[in-house]
């Protein structure tokens, strides 16, 4: 038997098998070329279509080439994205070089490297315009980071006078754009109202075109060197820093925030400000809702919750809050109101009160308004006339007492614990009234007051803009109307005693609280009207006496 035996080589085969695989590789080489040609991801045409169908624009560019190695893409030169086809709307997006850079891997997974946006600038029209956008899609592409550095967002304003709100984005980086999971973003920018400096990070998406609200995001933020002088009215300069997460119609925000020279501009008594706060933002449309905020200033927290929101109809946004303080310090609340040195009454103070802001260039105090209850406990007047009209009222009233003993000694004992009193702040306690402040005049009802050995039931006014003071009551005291004044002033009530109506719980007198703060008038209110013993009503006089000095 004869075996056949195969070479393992031979040089004719192999001179074939080159020349066959070069044809087969020229083959593949073609169809990929041929292929390329047909699905060339970069060509004018081929990008312009799919920015258009993404942005629902028409869009135009100034010139075009595309680029191939060491990586695959194009440049786009004078990028314009119009939105609203009307004659002689400005365009949405404008970008002056747009830089596409793909890979060769990615050519048939639809994978971009990088996109980068040399002065992008986006106006966005404002609000009640009727311009309509409708929801962008999800990117077709996987873009792994879209850079816009010196981009700048522009929103425009309803007043034809006004500049839009220009956002300047020092730096700007998403990525992960158009893929199943969430893009994450880093951003540094400048914040036109108030004007500040703001970085932030965190992650955004996936996006949701069929219902945007309900995209999710989550991030950090610092934002430093806020100027407050841009809000008529205040003054300082915030930082804050804190952390949020939600979806774009609900995003819950908590952090903190510090104003180290806060001041009501009308007032002039800069106050360290300091806040924690849990809030809830509506990012489609900036409304704001206050969950619960801790204000710290001097030795006084007061904590709040309210909105700051749009209204149907009106421009701008609305402020409303409560607000409300147990044992605070009532100097510390009058200082940021006042422009006296010192705040015209101190003591311990707890409130409970509504305040409403509504938009408007308006003065602060002329527009801001206030509604609600207070307590006063240990109160005292820094004022030294106005703090010795209410011991003159005390220490009348305490007299009385002294009657007990012998007659003339009681009246040189009452003279000298008199004028003892008047070195002396005597303490006001039970403070208690409701307010309503409008149009920057405080209006007090109910407003009742002790001081040892009388209580006074007062109501009237106080203009926190002129600080003119018109509070008008009566006084029940333990002692005879006239042992609250001395000398001619004492004579006189002497006189007018009868006119005074003297119950059990001692003698029922009007008075009041007139002039301004600077120039306070404490003391009788003899054009008042009184009862007589028949309940009908006789008029007292048409005078009144100062009682806070003789």
């Amino acid at each position: 038997m004869h075996l056949l035996t195969i070479p393992r080589s031979s040089k004719p085969a192999r001179k074939l098998l080159v020349p066959a695989a070069l044809a087969l590789m020229v083959i593949i080489l073609a169809g990929c070329a041929a292929f390329l040609a047909w699905h060339w991801p970069f060509g004018r045409a081929a990008v312009i279509k799919d920015l258009e169908e993404a942005s629902f624009s028409r869009v135009e560019v100034g010139a075009f080439h595309g680029t191939y190695f060491p990586r695959p893409g194009c440049v786009l030169e004078r990028v314009t994205f119009q939105h609203n086809p009307k004659t002689g709307s400005p365009p949405l997006i404008t970008v002056q070089r747009l830089r596409i850079e793909g890979s060769f891997s990615g050519l048939f997974s639809k994978h971009v490297r990088r996109i980068r946006a040399e002065g992008l600038r986006v106006l966005v029209p404002p609000r009640g315009s009727g311009e309509q956008f409708q929801r962008f899609k999800r990117s077709t592409f996987v873009i792994d980071d879209l850079i816009a550095d010196g981009a700048v967002l522009e929103v425009g304003s309803r007043d034809s006078t006004k500049q839009p709100l220009r956002f300047s984005f020092h730096n700007f980086v998403i990525s992960n754009v158009g893929s199943d999971g969430p893009a994450s973003f880093q951003a540094k920018l400048s914040n036109p109202e108030p004007p500040g400096e703001i970085t932030t990070s965190g992650k955004f998406g996936p996006w949701n075109p069929d219902d945007v609200g309900k995209v999710t995001v989550s991030g950090d933020y610092l934002f430093q060197q806020a100027d407050l002088g841009v809000f008529r009215g205040i003054a300082g300069v915030l930082s804050s820093s804190g952390k949020f997460s939600g979806t774009l119609n609900r995003i819950e925000v908590q952090g903190v925030t510090d104003t180290p020279r806060f001041e009501v501009v009308s007032s002039s008594h800069p106050v360290q400000l300091q806040t924690q706060f849990h809030a809830v933002v509506n990012g489609e449309n900036g409304d704001t809702f206050l969950q619960q905020v801790m204000a710290t200033f001097w030795k006084t927290t007061v904590r709040s919750q309210g909105s700051v929101a749009g209204k149907t109809g009106q421009p701008g946004k609305a402020v409303s809050i409560e607000l409300s303080a147990k044992d605070g310090r009532i100097q510390d609340l009058l200082l940021l109101f006042v422009r006296a040195q010192r705040a015209p009454m101190s003591g311990i103070v707890s409130f409970h009160a509504a305040v409403s802001i509504p938009p408007g260039k308006r003065p602060f105090l002329e527009k801001v308004e206030l509604q609600g209850d207070f307590g006063i406990d240990a109160g005292s007047f820094s004022k030294s006339t106005t703090q010795q009209g209410v011991n003159h009222l005390s220490a009348g009233a305490l007299s009385d007492s002294a009657k007990k003993g012998d007659k003339d000694k009681g009246k040189e004992d009452n003279n000298k614990d008199t004028d003892d009193k008047e070195d002396a702040a005597t303490v006001l306690s039970d403070v208690n009234g409701h307010v309503l402040l409008r149009g920057g005049t405080a209006r007090f009802s109910n407003l009742s007051f002790s001081v040892p050995g009388a209580r006074a039931q007062m109501q009237g006014t106080y203009n926190l803009i002129t600080e003119k003071i018109d509070l008008h009551g009566t006084l029940r005291t333990d002692s005879a109307p006239s042992n609250t004044t001395h000398g001619m002033k004492s004579a006189m009530l002497k006189v007018l005693q009868p006119f005074f109506k003297k119950k059990k719980a001692g003698y029922l007198m009007p008075v009041k609280i007139t002039g301004t703060y600077e120039h306070p008038n404490f003391g009788m209110d003899l054009s008042a009207q009184c009862e007589d013993k028949s309940q009908k009503k006789e008029p007292c006089g048409s005078r009144s006496i100062r009682a806070a000095g003789d």
